[in-house]
């Protein structure tokens, strides 16, 4: 058995001498061919560049593009001013700066009685800022869709609703109880009586000014509709700040009215060079005292036994 292994590494070494010393021939006769060869015998493929990589600066330049439309932020959420902003002014902080040419931006403050401090527990978002031009420059024309004041849990939603004049206003009940809705306000004076839940019943605002809004069963019940002779209309954000846009060149007042303070008024002429600052005085509790619509107290007890669900 060990004669035969060696004869057969002998016959397997002898091949491999042979190809050497032919491959060493080769080498010694004609060099450049055999070079040519040693690719082929041993496939050698080169390795593919490395990717070029472009030189920067600094690690800024790298990160901010040189060129094309720098990024814009998404528009800010609708603020949850009342739904009496539905006129032509558009509600939201006002951005810093001076106004354009067809706006006034400013922001309201509250303030006490001495005219001086902040007045506390008062809401700036329930005001209603608008721009009554000195030559109204259009028309107005109130909307065909009637404005929507619904009774819900023994309050009126929204608690606040300005709107052109000649708009009309209904006044949904869903709550499973009784309600009167009316108002005593001079030329604006209403009574829908006694209704059940459901769509409720319908009223148009002819003439501008106040309207005062209760209910004949339920003496907490309180709201107010703001009758305008102007399309340029807003409610300021929860911090104070208003921008009126599209408004007319040349001179006009700008009002501010509030629940709880006298109407704000002053003389402006567009384009304004500045942001303005109203600062209403409250003068007024937040549930204004009132009898029902017949002039009598609302107090008799047991009279309303209803609870907020």
């Amino acid at each position: 058995m060990k004669a035969r292994s060696r004869s057969g590494r002998r016959s397997a070494v002898l091949p491999a001498l042979g190809l050497l010393a032919a491959l060493a021939l080769l080498l010694a006769s004609s060099p450049l061919p055999a070079l040519r060869l040693l690719p082929a015998l041993f496939a050698v493929e080169p390795a593919p560049p490395a990717p070029a990589t472009p030189a920067t600066s600094s690690p800024a330049a790298s990160a901010t593009p040189r060129s094309g439309p720098s990024p814009v932020a998404a528009p800010a959420p609708a603020s949850s001013a009342p739904e009496a902003a539905t006129g032509t002014g558009v509600a939201g902080a006002a951005a810093a700066g001076a106004p354009r040419a067809d706006e006034l931006r400013g922001r309201i403050e509250l303030v006490g009685k001495d005219g001086k401090s902040a007045a506390r527990g008062s809401d700036p978002s329930h005001a209603v800022v608008y721009f009554e031009p000195a030559v109204p420059s259009r028309a107005m024309r109130p909307p065909e869709t009637p404005f929507k004041m619904v009774t819900r849990h023994k309050e009126f939603e929204p608690l606040i609703l300005a709107l052109p004049r000649g708009s009309r206003v209904i006044f949904p009940n869903e709550d499973p109880i009784l309600h009167n809705v009316f108002s005593v306000s001079g030329g604006n004076q209403f009574d829908l009586g006694l209704y059940r839940q459901g769509p409720g019943k319908e009223k148009r605002f002819e003439l501008p000014g106040l309207v005062r809004v209760y209910c004949n069963v339920h003496q907490n019940m309180v709201a107010y509709i703001l009758v305008l002779e102007t399309p340029y209309y807003t409610a300021p954000a929860a911090d104070g700040s208003f921008a009126l846009r599209g408004l007319p060149k040349g001179p006009g007042r700008l009002n501010v009215w509030h629940e709880q303070t006298e109407v704000w008024t002053a003389p402006v002429t567009l384009p304004a060079a500045a942001q303005l600052r109203p600062r209403p005085v409250v003068v007024r509790p937040l549930l204004p005292p009132h009898l029902n619509k017949v002039g009598e107290s609302y107090y008799q007890l047991g009279r309303d036994r209803y609870q907020k669900r």
